[in-house]
């Protein structure tokens, strides 16, 4: 995934039977924390449904529980009481944060010292999570070393040392997803195979290295929700693949007035995911403005679709005034709803489609001097 995406997954309606669940347990212990404990959180997903649960433990003992249709990526962090000064104590994830795969049935989960150093036994997925994990590990280990060369460049504004760090975490992440994939391929019956193959086909997926892999899955895990979205998201992006004729669709512009793709025709044409809210695509715009003002007279367009807030209307608008951008803007302004971004699958933001002029995608995803580079070809004398 690329690191200077804005990521975040859409919220996606799944039918899940009550039958098809199974209930679980997580039983938990800890001492020796250093400082005494108000509250254990217990994150995850579960169906259409992010839960966050909580409970007050007694002498170091906490219990969840609750009902799972497959197993699932848990989340467990610990929350402590004010200091003697009233002060909250800074959660820091190194510390007070552990995860642990999710199934049916109780799994134990003992800590000592840290909330992260933390022993869980009772699970056959947390046990193939943690193979999963340590076969991850260097390059998890790399891509933290990295995260935080990243932040210290955006924070000193370095745009150079951001752009050689962004460019370190995308060919480490392509290395993490080869991992995935040969997790899956060797453990196909593994309860945690389905999701990673969701981490393996990732944000922008390729059809034709996913699906097969995803065909090789027992018939039971494609069955299972997340199997399930992903198969619909493998078919999406069967439609969206370079060299697919764009999918027509009709949203109104900044004005409430209707605007089809397919007018369009005979234009290249960049068609643009974006946001007023999303930082990556806002230090993104420069690029793409540059590539418009200098081949916007040769038959070159752009259509922004915004994912922008229902209530949010007025920072769109800013947004596009402040930034310059100067082409046709559509927006339904139903954020990851957008009606748009879930018809072709969008999973994060910016992303883009370069259309020729029969609407024909003919590139993805050109970021930086790219869109510019792929004009000059395609426009040059």
């Amino acid at each position: 995934m690329k690191k200077s995406l804005f990521f975040a997954f859409m919220s996606v309606v799944l039918s899940v039977s009550a039958q098809t669940e199974r209930p679980f347990q997580v039983k938990g212990v800890f001492k020796k924390l250093g400082f005494p404990v108000q509250k254990v959180y217990l994150s995850y997903r579960a169906g259409d449904k992010n839960v966050t649960d909580s409970v007050e433990p007694k002498d170091g003992v906490y219990v969840f529980s609750g009902n799972l249709a497959e197993p699932v990526l848990g989340f467990l962090r610990v929350k402590y009481l004010p200091d003697a000064d009233g002060k909250p104590v800074k959660m820091v994830s190194s510390r007070d944060f552990t995860r642990v795969f999710l199934s049916a049935g109780t799994t134990s989960v003992s800590s000592v010292d840290s909330f992260s150093n933390t022993t869980i036994k009772g699970s056959k997925a947390n046990d193939d999570f943690t193979k999963l994990e340590a076969a991850l590990k260097t390059v998890n280990a790399q891509m933290r070393e990295v995260s935080a060369e990243y932040s210290k460049a955006a924070a000193a504004k370095d745009e150079a040392a951001r752009k050689a760090a962004e460019d370190k975490l995308d060919a480490l992440d392509k290395e993490s997803r080869l991992v995935y994939k040969a997790y899956v391929k060797n453990n196909l019956t593994s309860p945690v195979a389905v999701y990673a193959i969701s981490q393996y086909a990732g944000w922008d997926i390729n059809a034709d290295e996913v699906e097969p892999l995803f065909n090789q899955l027992p018939a039971a895990s494609r069955g299972l929700p997340t199997a399930r979205l992903l198969q619909e998201q493998i078919g999406i992006a069967k439609k969206t693949g370079i060299g697919r004729e764009a999918m027509d669709f009709t949203q109104n512009d900044t004005l409430g007035v209707p605007v089809s793709l397919s007018s369009f025709r005979g234009r290249y044409l960049l068609v643009d995911f974006w946001a007023s809210w999303c930082g990556p695509c806002r230090r993104e715009n420069p690029n793409v403005v540059k590539a418009f003002q200098a081949f916007r007279d040769k038959g070159f367009h752009i259509l922004g679709v915004s994912l922008d807030r229902p209530d949010a209307k007025d920072k769109w608008l800013k947004a596009i005034h402040d930034d310059n951008l100067t082409w046709t803007h559509v927006s339904d302004l139903k954020y990851w709803q957008n009606a748009v971004a879930q018809q072709y699958g969008i999973q994060a933001i910016p992303q883009n489609l370069l259309l020729d002029p029969q609407g024909k995608i003919i590139a993805k995803n050109l970021n930086g001097e790219q869109l510019q580079a792929k004009l000059a070809e395609i426009f040059k004398p």
